[in-house]
């Protein structure tokens, strides 16, 4: 068979025959023994690396990762190198570009469903993968493919100083998907590595790191894809330039929100896990965007803040430089109430609370008196805030009910003084 592509547009019982050849069964022999030893590869690398995260390799399974398929792939581009050297053996025309579509497939879906995670658009991307890449199988194993192609190049048209085609956009458009995949799975790779155990400030630092990777590379292959169509990257240069002062004033609050995202990044004022108050709005910090942060309150509600905001406002860090937290709460008593003693009771109320810190030591004061009895304001310390503060106070103040009940002293109602005056004045 010294020219397949002829003999597939011009005769498919050839084509057919071709493969009824005794060394077709060369060709699935060798496919069957690839099959076995990518599996029992990717077998023994599932067991020697249990307990690592290679899940773009491996997948859930044992045949729905990119190893298995490239292996297979490897496996089957030596066979055919090998069983060639005499005479061509058709079938490997066929299964060669099946198995670089089961590889290419397998890729571009692992790394869109590590890099984007769960966005609404991968299903959507993964089966447009699927459907291009069989396609492009059929088209090539049938001889319409490369027909085709030379009839896209044909429809040209000069931009500028370049010539483009059909056939370039479509090259170009391939290309830059493949590099904006690759871009994906380094920084995803990139991002699991420095993210994995780390806390506090270095979360914050190395994710920085990570989203200007991930920018760096993404820039990178757009540049590279604009390049395989054939646009001249000098001639961006003015577009650029007008662009950045458009952005300049139309964008000013979206620009202003990413330079502070990573302001606050890279100077640390502000680290996932931290406690703040922003707005009246008191939360954890959950995760630090480019353009927003995410603040989780204690009843589980978030909120979206702006970074501009985080920069220009007021932010109050409960937990920047030291973990510690004041609290306080205030109870009334009887003007007749022994003062010492309520004193007495209000400190053991808080010292039987193990969170309530030792040094320094809670304090109670008489601290105004009330319309209605004399208030005192009982104040302590913590350290670990993260556990919930309004819950601490609730024990506190149901320890001092408890004991003030016990021991008779009253908490007053409001009292109000009327005076009557005589009749007829």
């Amino acid at each position: 068979m010294a020219n397949l592509k002829s003999v597939q547009i011009a005769d498919p019982l050839a084509w057919i025959d071709s493969l009824a050849q005794p060394d077709s069964l060369v060709a699935l022999a060798a496919f069957a023994a690839s099959v076995v030893l990518a599996w029992c590869a990717v077998w023994l690398v599932r067991r020697a690396f249990r307990e690592a995260d290679l899940s773009v390799l491996l997948g859930q399974r044992l045949i729905d990762g990119v190893l298995f398929p490239a292996l297979l792939w490897g496996l089957m581009f030596g066979a055919r190198t090998l069983l060639t050297q005499t005479q061509p053996i058709a079938l490997f025309d066929i299964l060669l570009p099946v198995c670089t579509s089961l590889a290419l497939i397998r890729l571009g879906v692992k790394v869109l469903q590590v890099g984007l995670g769960g966005a609404p658009f991968v299903r959507v991307l993964e089966r447009t993968i699927s459907w291009l890449a069989w396609g492009a199988v059929v088209l090539w194993v049938t001889g319409i493919l490369p027909l085709l192609l030379e009839e896209l190049d044909r429809i040209q048209w000069k931009v500028g100083g370049s010539v483009l085609s059909v056939r370039t956009l479509i090259e170009g458009a391939l290309t830059a998907g493949a590099v904006l995949i690759v871009a994906l799975w380094v920084s995803s790779a990139i991002e699991s590595r420095l993210l994995k155990a780390a806390t506090g400030s270095e979360l914050s630092l190395r994710k920085v790191i990570s989203n200007t990777v991930r920018a760096l590379l993404m820039f990178v292959g757009l540049l590279l894809a604009l390049s395989s169509v054939g646009i001249d990257l000098t001639a961006l240069s003015v577009l650029g330039g007008a662009v950045g002062v458009g952005i300049g004033f139309g964008l000013q609050k979206l620009t202003a929100n990413y330079v502070s995202g990573f302001v606050i990044l890279a100077e640390r004022s502000m680290r996932i896990g931290d406690l703040v108050r922003v707005d009246n709005f008191e939360g954890r910090i959950t995760d630090i965007k480019a353009r927003y942060t995410v603040i989780r309150a204690g009843n589980g509600r978030e909120s979206i803040v702006p970074n501009e905001m985080l920069i220009i406002q007021r932010v109050e860090n409960l937990s920047l430089s030291d973990p510690k937290v004041w609290q306080s709460t205030v109870v009334s008593v009887a003007y007749d109430s022994p003062v010492e003693e309520v004193v007495a009771m209000l400190l053991e109320a808080c010292t039987r609370q193990p969170r309530v810190l030792q040094d320094p030591a809670p304090s109670a004061v008489l601290s105004a008196f009330g319309a209605d009895g004399l208030e005192f304001t009982v104040t302590y310390w913590i350290q670990d805030p993260e556990n919930g503060m309004l819950n601490l106070k609730s024990d506190i103040n149901r320890a001092i009910l408890q004991a003030f009940r016990a021991r008779g002293i009253e908490i007053p109602y409001p009292q109000r003084v009327v005076h009557t005056l005589p009749a007829g004045r």
